[in-house]
């Protein structure tokens, strides 16, 4: 039975409850999301042959402290960076290292900051140069799928629309949706209930209710679906070394639908009120 409570009566931990926030709540998300997408705007000029993905987590930590906030991954669970830099095939989860990015990569940037308590969580695509058709399509239809995730929130439909949606468009462009990760819950705490799957059926998973803050970051493939975890025990890849992609926002349910914490404040990735037909 799925239980729904004001984030004011729950404990600052994992509980298995679905949090409900208030204005209060949704203005501190609001401004540790802003912080985020500005570090993510910022990267889009960094991005480039020759950069390595130490140079970028670099930055980022720099970017927050400048701003007084800190990199929720940053020690979370033995991780010891300040974001994820996942390349080409990397699914998720990709470990800042030295090699320098070449062209015609692409790479998923992942940042999450810590402001005043509140998580603010996003990640996007960044060509490396000029890249292939096929993987600026892949970026393309990675995009797509998540807007129309997104268009699908409202308060009463189920959480299994979002997956629906978004697993119906990525399928019909002959993609594949990774079923090893999801969405998630977020607000004082990195990582909560409900889990926001990016497949399935549109009846299914506990209702959308009003006040609810989750991530929606579907990961499109190129080829199947499959993945595996590198012994690293953090880097996720496609087993058919296929190209990955990834768009990732926070999300508020309100009453006409949802707001989009996460916007890019320079406009670089524009998101329609509703996603095309």
């Amino acid at each position: 039975m799925v239980c729904y409570i004001d984030y004011k009566e729950a404990p600052l931990k994992y509980t298995g409850q679905i949090r409900l926030f208030d204005a209060e709540a949704f203005a501190g998300m609001r401004r540790a999301c802003q912080l985020t997408a500005r570090c993510l705007d910022a990267l889009a000029d960094i991005v480039k042959p020759g950069v390595t993905t130490a140079e970028i987590d670099h930055f980022v930590l720099a970017f927050g402290a400048k701003h007084n906030a800190l990199p929720a991954t940053l020690n979370y669970r033995g991780y010891t960076h300040s974001c994820c830099t996942s390349v080409n095939h990397v699914v998720c989860h990709g470990i800042p290292d030295d090699r320098p990015l070449r062209e015609g990569d692409i790479v998923n940037i992942d940042v999450t900051y810590i402001l005043d308590g509140w998580h603010g969580d996003s990640s996007r695509m960044y060509p490396v140069g000029t890249v292939r058709r096929a993987a600026e399509r892949l970026m393309e239809v990675t995009y797509e799928s998540l807007l129309r995730g997104i268009a699908a929130v409202e308060p009463g439909a189920h959480i299994g629309a979002i997956g629906a949606a978004i697993q119906l468009y990525a399928e019909s462009q002959f993609c594949s949706v990774v079923r090893d990760f999801c969405g998630h819950g977020i607000g004082q705490i990195f990582h909560d209930t409900p889990n926001i799957l990016h497949y399935g059926r549109q009846d299914e998973g506990p209702i959308l209710r009003e006040g609810m803050i989750f991530t929606i970051e579907p990961m499109i493939n190129l080829g199947k679906y499959g993945v595996k975890i590198l012994k690293d025990g953090w880097t996720a890849v496609t087993r058919d070394r296929s190209l990955s992609a990834q768009y990732e926002h926070t999300i508020g349910v309100t009453s006409a639908g949802c707001e989009v914490f996460t916007l890019s404040p320079r406009d670089i990735f524009y998101l329609p009120n509703k996603a095309k037909a």
